[in-house]
């Protein structure tokens, strides 16, 4: 073989190897450039927001006191805990008193047991709010069951759902709920219980409304 011949070879060799590199990476490039590879590299879709809700019920339990956590400083009622549980599950987050408390103490107005329809709206603005439910829990006792010493007990809750950014009063609402018990405040308690119960069915169907809505 000249001298020629070989020099050719050897380019022809040199040549081939390079070929053979760029194919082995071309691969991973092509694929990058797929429609799927592309999709990969987009931001992910964020979250929907989830609906923040202030449940600010009073309760009166049988032979006790009216009672609210706004205005005093206990925890959320019988009433609230129970509503609460309920829109929690359905997915809404439930703004609990100690995530409020600083709030409420600037005002002195927010500081009352009967609350106004202005002053919920203005501690969930404050708050980030979507919705207030804004209520009154009542449970009494009922004459004896016969023939026994248990007591018939009743509960009724008034309220209703406003929309913060607006002030809007989304829909009224009532429930009620009853128990039988030979402890009239044990018995209240339970029917409030159900009261509540009856109430967040009711709460829950209307914010699932508003978000089909759009609000």
């Amino acid at each position: 073989m000249n001298k020629l011949g070989l020099i050719f070879l050897v380019t022809l060799m040199f040549f081939a190897t390079s070929c053979a590199q760029e194919k082995a990476s071309s691969p991973k490039e092509a694929l990058e450039g797929t429609p799927a590879a592309q999709s990969q590299k987009q931001e992910p879709v964020p979250l929907p927001k989830t609906t923040k809700v202030i449940l600010l019920i009073s309760e009166q339990n049988i032979e006790s006191p009216q009672r609210a956590w706004w205005a005093s400083q206990i925890d959320l009622s019988t009433t609230e805990a129970g509503i609460a549980r309920k829109l929690i599950e359905g997915g809404y987050e439930i703004l609990d008193p100690s995530s409020l408390s600083g709030i409420i103490k600037q005002k002195p107005a927010f500081q009352v047991i009967e609350l106004g329809e202005s002053e919920s709206i203005s501690l969930g603005t404050a708050s980030g709010a979507d919705y207030v439910v804004l209520g009154k829990a009542v449970a009494s006792a009922g004459g004896n069951v016969p023939q026994s010493n248990m007591r018939s007990c009743f509960a009724n809750v008034t309220a209703k759902l406003i929309h913060v950014p607006d002030g809007k009063v989304v829909q009224y609402l009532e429930a009620s709920g009853n128990s039988i018990h030979t402890d009239v405040i044990t018995g209240g308690r339970e029917a409030l219980a159900k009261a509540a119960s009856n109430l967040a069915l009711q709460i829950t169907d209307a914010l699932n409304k508003e978000k089909a809505g759009g609000n």
